[in-house]
């Protein structure tokens, strides 16, 4: 059979391409390695709690049409990302906010805690890494408590190695307000993720655990590419590097075991950096939970991709597989992996829409 598209990844750009595609009339075949549809927003229920396999998806936009494109699939709870911070059994308000700042100073007024963290930068200027970027932000109280540790963790790296861009966008904020984003619209699918997937994916062909491989290229008049571009083209490059994770799912005979979604863990004497308990995306109330604890690792081709490591040897092996992309006729990078990024899941609904309209 002869298909106008063949979609490699069932993750959000492919599906949401496949779902705009199907609306056009257009043939769909959609291959995925892994053998669940969904991507890293895969959702499997266990013990009746809808169990985030790949980590915490809150889903928040301030474009009204990606919100109400996403809300024909499923209606989302009111969930807002209020995430505490455990460092050495002290708990802290994240993201970085008034309450923050009096649990650790006893300050009160937005003016003294601009005051105390203005005697904190320690004149710097200019901040020429990670270590400058979070003492200039927050002063050094914050910097060791709240991020330091945590952040090595995370990047296998020191501070001072990391570059300052990373942490630019960091939420500070002087007033007494624990939500995370600043999105107008947030919270949970009811019943997860998952279900979307497969509303969205209704009309292709889908063939799960298969991978893919150069001889699928004539089954499709074009093929969207959502996995590596160092992949597609076998790493005659080099491979892209990125940092990966492995997740520690745990069901516990409990039913409430942190009392909140997410609890990051700061201090380097967890390994992990932090802790899901799922039932809390959902306001549930089984008698059991399940405990997701999430572990940076360094990557290797046979691990999954998750933040790329935007330095200048990676980006000068991107451009080169780009330039071998863009002598493609009927192939199209695209999501996160297809262009080397860190996306949000809006911004990747956000550019697939785009691209359908382009394409189609």
């Amino acid at each position: 059979m002869s298909y106008d598209y063949l979609i490699v990844g069932a993750g959000l750009f492919g599906s949401v391409f496949a779902r705009e595609a199907v609306k056009k009339g257009k043939k769909c075949l959609v291959v995925d390695k892994r053998s669940h549809i969904g991507g890293n927003c895969y959702t499997e229920n266990m013990e009746g709690i809808q169990v985030h396999k790949y980590g915490a998806h809150i889903f928040r936009t301030s474009e009204k049409h990606i919100w109400e494109y996403m809300n024909q699939f499923v209606e989302f709870n009111r969930f807002t990302n209020s995430p505490i911070a455990n460092y050495n059994g002290k708990i802290y308000s994240l993201p970085f906010n008034m309450n923050t700042f009096y649990q650790l100073w006893g300050t009160i007024t937005p003016d003294e805690a601009r005051a105390r963290i203005e005697s904190q930068r320690e004149g710097i200027v200019g901040p020429k890494n990670l270590e400058e970027q979070a003492i200039f932000l927050v002063g050094t109280d914050v910097y060791n408590i709240l991020i330091k540790e945590y952040t090595e963790k995370q990047w296998g790296r020191k501070c001072v190695d990391l570059p300052a861009s990373i942490i630019r966008r960091l939420p500070v904020r002087f007033t007494y307000d624990n939500n995370y984003f600043n999105d107008r619209y947030q919270g949970i699918p009811i019943g997860g993720y998952t279900q979307i997937f497969e509303k969205m994916l209704d009309g292709c062909d889908v063939r799960l655990g298969t991978a893919y491989t150069p001889e699928m290229a004539t089954l499709a008049d074009a093929i969207i590419y959502t996995g590596t571009i160092d992949g597609y083209y076998n790493y005659q490059f080099g491979a892209l590097e990125y940092r990966s994770l492995r997740f520690a799912h745990e069901i516990l005979d409990t039913n409430n075991f942190q009392g909140n979604a997410v609890v990051n863990y700061t201090s380097a004497k967890e390994a992990y950096t932090r802790i899901i308990e799922h039932k809390h995306f959902e306001f549930g109330t089984q008698d059991k939970t399940v405990i997701t604890k999430e572990y940076p690792q360094n990557w290797t081709p046979a691990d999954e991709p998750y933040y790329p490591i935007n330095d200048d040897k990676n980006a000068s092996r991107y451009e080169k597989y780009l330039s071998l992309a863009r002598k493609e006729r009927n192939v199209h990078f695209k999501g996160r992996l297809g262009g080397y990024q860190y996306l949000d899941m809006q911004d990747v609904i956000n550019m697939a829409l785009n691209f359908a309209k382009e394409e189609l």
